[in-house]
C-alpha cells in the first residue's frame, strides 16, 4: 500500500525523476507550471511561466527540463535556464508531456495538444545536438522508458490503450526498424500512463483512473500491481538509497469535487517501499 511522500496536491502530477547523485526526487505539476522537490521535511518548488513536464539529470546541479517551447538546461542552485533546443515553440496549441533519458544518453520527449486534441502531438529524441521526430500523430504520449541494456524502448499513445516496443541501436540509441505492439489494454479498459523499467527488465506502468501501478514481464505477462491512493496514478519512478522504493505521482484533474472530498489524497505524490529493484536513471549527455 502506498504512503504519502509529499502532501502537496498537484492538478496534474507527472515526470518523477530520482536524481542518483543528489538522492532526491523531482517531479512536476504540469497544469500549475511547477517543478517540485523535497529534501527530508523541506518542500521546495520552482514556478515557471509555461508548462513543464519532464526532466533528466545532467550533473549534480543541472537538469534537462522539457517545457512547452523547448528543452532547457536548468540550474538547481541559481534557477537559471538556457534553451538547448526549441520544441514546437511555434505551435501554440501543444505542450510537452512524458519524457525520459535513455541508456545511451539521449532524451525522449512527447508533445500533445494542450486540450489533448486528437493527433496533435509527437515523440522526439534529442541526442548529440539533434532533435529528431520519431513518431507523428500522437494524442497523449506516455510510458517512455527503456530496458537496462539499452536495446528496447517503450512508449504509448494513451488514447489507443496500446503500449509499443521499439528496438534500439545499442551504441547510438536511435530506433531500428518499426515499433511493435507490446500490450493492448483495450480489453481490460485500462489507460496506460507513465512507466518505468526495473533492473530485471519488467515494465511498471501507471494506469490512469485505476489507482495503481502494474508490472508486466518482458513477454507482456502481468506480474502484480501496487495500489496508489490516488485515482489518477500518472507516472512511477524507482528511487531511494537502494532504488527499491517506487514513487508515483497522481492528478486531481478529472476528479469530481465529491470524489476529492471523499478521498483527499488525490493529486499527492506517493511512495511504496521495497517493491522491486529499480535501475538508476540515466545521465543526459549534452
Amino acid at each position: 500500500m502506498s504512503e504519502v511522500f509529499d502532501n502537496r496536491i498537484c492538478q496534474l502530477g507527472e515526470g518523477p525523476l530520482w536524481h542518483p547523485i543528489r538522492n532526491q526526487l523531482f517531479w512536476f505539476d504540469i497544469l500549475e507550471k511547477k517543478l517540485l522537490t523535497r529534501t527530508g521535511a523541506v518542500q521546495q518548488y520552482w514556478q515557471f511561466d509555461e508548462y513543464v513536464s519532464a526532466a533528466g539529470w545532467v550533473d549534480e546541479t543541472t537538469l534537462l527540463v522539457a517545457s512547452q517551447t523547448g528543452l532547457w538546461r536548468f540550474d538547481l542552485e541559481t534557477a537559471e535556464r538556457d534553451t538547448i533546443v526549441a520544441l514546437e515553440a511555434d505551435n501554440l496549441m501543444t505542450r510537452s508531456n512524458d519524457g525520459r533519458a535513455d541508456p545511451q544518453g539521449g532524451f525522449w520527449i512527447g508533445t500533445m495538444g494542450i486540450e489533448a486534441e486528437f493527433h496533435a502531438g509527437a515523440i522526439y529524441r534529442y541526442f548529440n545536438g539533434e532533435l529528431r521526430k520519431l513518431v507523428s500523430n500522437v494524442s497523449i504520449p506516455n510510458a517512455i522508458c527503456f530496458t537496462p541494456d539499452g536495446t528496447t524502448a517503450f512508449y504509448t499513445d494513451t488514447s489507443t490503450r496500446k503500449i509499443m516496443t521499439w528496438s534500439l541501436d545499442g551504441v547510438t540509441g536511435w530506433p531500428v526498424g518499426q515499433p511493435e505492439l507490446f500490450l493492448d489494454m483495450e480489453h481490460d479498459g485500462l489507460n496506460p500512463d507513465g512507466a518505468v523499467v526495473d533492473g530485471a527488465g519488467n515494465l511498471w506502468v501507471a494506469q490512469w483512473g485505476a489507482g495503481r501501478v502494474a508490472a508486466y514481464s518482458r513477454d507482456g505477462t502481468f506480474l502484480r500491481s501496487v495500489v496508489v491512493a490516488g485515482q489518477h496514478s500518472s507516472c512511477p519512478a524507482f528511487g531511494g538509497s537502494d532504488l527499491r522504493t517506487l514513487f508515483c505521482t497522481t492528478a486531481l484533474q478529472g476528479v469530481s469535487d465529491a470524489e476529492a472530498a471523499k478521498e483527499p489524497h488525490n493529486g499527492m505524490t506517493f511512495a511504496m517501499s521495497d517493491v522491486a529493484q529499480g535501475q538508476k536513471e540515466h545521465k543526459v549527455l549534452l
